[in-house]
């Protein structure tokens, strides 16, 4: 855990953020009522149509997460007039939720949008730009992705692969899961069947766990005839969505596997090298103001569904200061394990630490205490 006495308050990180995207032209552009894809109206001159189909990893129910891929659809449509249109796709109608990456780099589809830690068989670095166990909050990643090298180290990632990944969402902390039984100490996780992504999942495993991958439409079931006993997945408002709550009543916090969770659209380097520069900044543009509105929409909707939880039998459990520190020991081990396999994992891990070093004086001074 960040040993700074001071953490970022989410109403700071969120203002700073808006701040900087919106004073930006896309600021200015309202949006429409959200649809599955937006027709073209009144052709401009400026070139040719885009029309790309966009499988998500996430439901478009879903807020914060699903429906920012919408969001996109409908601001990229605005700012061009209806010119580039984007078709977006449920998870599992055009490719399989968790190789939307691997379809892109095939070709089979012009992009995705997708949390590209689903990628990480593949690819082992990717994960390190979706999310960090114990790592960087929405602010410090933004700072991280856009004036920290972030965002050429996330290209660098997919260069072999022929995909550019554009920072297109970030959302807040996602719950530490969803258990059937209480977690008071570690032991308490060895031979649970739990869903669980990314590194955090080798940490969990590591702890005793049977760790297994669901996207998020197989989880309820996997849940309720018995397959899985816990789970993780996203915030509150996304979790309760799923049903998690209709199954298991322990919803445990803070999310230390994932302090923040990226969404990234992955556009096929050839497709995107057909696009006009104008049409390239619109896209740019466009993820711009999705990574304002995923934040933003995250934030201001887990707050009453948690004042709801008790009329609903859940119990909001945190889990215990000593938990934690073991945990953040853990997934130390694990990532310089994978940074000793993978050259590539562990150049990004080291600019990461690197920049978090540097940030985490600002960090600790800049920002009120949590507790104030």
């Amino acid at each position: 855990m960040d040993e700074a006495p001071h953490r970022i308050s989410n109403r700071a990180a969120l203002l700073a953020v808006v701040v900087a995207f919106l004073a930006g032209a896309i600021g200015s552009l309202a949006l429409r009522p959200a649809s599955r894809v937006i027709a073209a109206e009144g052709m401009s001159a400026r070139g040719d149509a885009v029309r790309w189909r966009l499988p998500v990893a996430f439901g478009t129910n879903l807020p914060g997460l699903g429906d920012n891929a919408l969001f996109l659809s409908e601001r990229l449509a605005a700012a061009s007039g209806g010119r580039i249109a984007i078709e977006v796709f449920e998870p599992g109608e055009l490719v399989p939720a968790l190789a939307i990456v691997e379809a892109v780099s095939a070709g089979k589809v012009e992009a995705g949008y997708t949390w590209v830690g689903y990628d990480e068989g593949r690819v082992p670095a990717s994960v390190l730009i979706g999310s960090v166990p114990f790592g960087m909050e929405p602010l410090e990643y933004l700072a991280w992705w856009y004036h920290g090298g972030g965002r050429a180290l996330g290209r660098k990632i997919y260069a072999p692969h022929g995909v550019r990944p554009i920072l297109c969402g970030i959302i807040g902390p996602e719950s530490a899961g969803w258990f059937r039984e209480e977690i008071r100490e570690l032991p308490d996780l060895r031979g649970l069947k739990i869903r669980f992504a990314g590194l955090g999942g080798k940490v969990i495993q590591r702890l005793g766990a049977s760790v297994t991958m669901l996207p998020g439409g197989e989880i309820f079931q996997a849940l309720d005839r018995g397959a899985i006993d816990a789970t993780e997945y996203s915030m509150p408002a996304v979790d309760t969505l799923l049903g998690f709550d209709r199954v298991v009543s322990n919803n445990y916090f803070p999310g230390w596997h994932q302090p923040s969770t990226a969404a990234h659209l992955v556009v096929n380097q050839a497709a995107w090298a057909r696009l006009s520069p104008l049409d390239q900044a619109a896209v740019e543009n466009g993820c711009g103001a999705s990574v304002v509105n995923a934040l933003a929409r995250g934030e201001a909707l887990q707050g009453p569904v948690l004042r709801d939880y008790e009329a609903r039998g859940v119990a909001t459990r945190v889990l215990p200061l000593p938990v934690l520190r073991e945990l953040e020991g853990v997934a130390d081990e694990v990532l310089d394990e994978e940074a000793a396999r993978d050259p590539l994992f562990a150049e990004v891990l080291a600019a990461q630490r690197a920049f978090r070093s540097d940030y985490a004086r600002w960090k600790a001074l800049g920002f009120l205490p949590r507790d104030f």
